[in-house]
């Protein structure tokens, strides 16, 4: 019995090889390391590289391995991106998890466990979210994750896989013995664009729009720290070993923080005061998101550890200045 974990070699996926590795599961990672880095793969586990769309592939790794479950967050993530490059977010997105699917229900894989994002939620209103709040994603991002959720139920139905959907909302921070983090040099997630520019690896960073209808004018987002978030991974894998049934679940805290906060946060934690610019709002940017995570904490018994956007930002900023040393 194995678990088959995609994209094993990025900020998520490699934090959720920990796990899995930690608790002496045996583990392979498929990622192509188009974005991931084969130093970020825990050396417990067994790394085959190749694309998780690649069906006959994933066919010979299940038969090859013995793989029970798998855990999928292979694929694009950046909002903007999809906007102006569609079809590579409906090819890396949409297109893959089809073809990953297939190559699960031909291999008799018992259980799917799919990433998915808030965004298939679009604009939300200032109110928290729950599961059964109205899907309306407003970018190509969104909606290939949404197809890939509607393709799962789907095939749930006429074959005999069960699946978990864990929609994520803000993830930040880093494992807390510093054995991964994001480590993207680029990445767009806030808490690392600020820590960047406290350790002096950016000019300066922007806040885009100070407009918003929140308390503070800049948007609000419920941040969740990498090691809860994954820790909701492998209560769901439990759960649907346990026969439980196909779920969705959103993971967050039911908290939200504004851009402001998060700016000051990082500003206090590194003692730097570094140089932030104001300027419009970006095209799609919802005012607020956040969920209440009930869902996850009854059903799945789920008890945040890393509740607290100072030990996210502390977390965070650590693994930026273990990157700095790592990376000379």
């Amino acid at each position: 019995m194995a678990v088959l974990v995609t994209g094993g070699a990025g900020y998520i996926g490699s934090h959720m090889v920990l796990n899995l590795t930690d608790a002496g599961e045996t583990v392979v990672v498929l990622d192509n390391l188009s974005t991931g880095f084969d130093w970020a793969i825990d050396g417990r586990a067994i790394f085959e590289q190749g694309n998780a769309g690649d069906i006959d592939f994933v066919r010979g790794l299940i038969d090859k391995h013995g793989i029970t479950e798998i855990i999928h967050f292979a694929g694009s993530i950046v909002v903007p991106e999809s906007v102006s490059n569609p079809l590579k977010y409906y090819g890396n997105n949409t297109a893959t998890s089809r073809n990953l699917i297939e190559a699960a229900v031909l291999g008799g894989v018992k259980s799917f466990i799919f990433s998915s994002t808030a965004a298939v939620y679009g604009m939300t209103g200032l109110d928290p979210v729950v599961e059964t709040t109205p899907l309306s994603p407003m970018s190509p991002y969104g909606r290939s994750k949404l197809m890939t959720e509607m393709m799962l139920a789907d095939v749930a139905a006429a074959h005999p896989l069960t699946f978990g959907v864990l929609r994520y909302f803000n993830v930040a921070g880093a494992d807390p013995a510093k054995r991964s983090g994001q480590s993207t040099p680029f990445a767009t997630h806030l808490i690392k664009v600020a820590c960047q520019t406290a350790l002096g690896q950016r000019e300066k960073m922007d806040i885009f729009g100070t407009d918003y209808e929140t308390p503070d004018g800049t948007c609000v987002r419920d941040y969740i720290h990498v090691t809860d978030l994954i820790a909701a991974h492998a209560l769901l894998l439990k759960h649907l070993r346990a026969g439980g049934e196909s779920t969705t679940i959103n993971c967050a805290y039911g908290q939200g923080y504004s851009v402001r906060q998060v700016v000051e946060t990082v500003r206090k934690v590194s003692g730097i005061p570094f140089r932030v610019d104001e300027g419009p709002r970006r095209p799609g940017d919802p005012a607020s998101v956040t969920a209440t995570g009930q869902k996850a904490r009854e059903l799945l018994g789920w008890v945040p550890q890393h509740d607290n956007l100072n030990e996210i930002v502390e977390s965070a900023y650590a693994w930026e200045r273990h990157l700095m040393t790592r990376n000379r």
